[in-house]
């Protein structure tokens, strides 16, 4: 069983950043893929950001050269740095181990507002 817990999220206004973090337990945690989600209030949930075990990365169209996915290994934790934050970057994060049918965060809420 892995349990990701998220934290970091919060309100901040049009053009600030905000870097959310999540904590993984369990040993096995090097060997996810770990992943970055977000949900809009009466949107599907959609990818954000990925970082494969070996350090690879991929983000999604909206986000690119403004967040960026890290991952600390000695620490068992997933980053994201997110930069010039956008109203539309609004929504619940949720981190995940393993993809869609991994292991899901409780979410952490991102408001960007004015």
């Amino acid at each position: 069983q892995v349990q990701l817990v998220e934290s970091g999220g919060g309100l901040v206004q049009p053009g600030g950043s905000l870097r959310l973090s999540c904590a993984a337990s369990g040993s096995i945690f090097t060997s996810y893929a770990m992943y970055w989600y977000r949900q809009a209030p009466g949107n599907q949930r959609e990818l954000v950001a990925r970082i494969w075990s070996g350090g690879t990365t991929n983000y999604a169209d909206s986000v690119k050269g403004r967040f960026t996915i890290s991952r600390d290994n000695a620490k068992n934790t997933v980053y994201l740095q997110m930069n010039s934050l956008k109203p539309e970057d609004t929504a619940v994060y949720y981190c995940n181990a393993g993809g869609a049918g991994g292991y899901w965060g409780q979410g952490t809420q991102v408001t960007v507002s004015s």
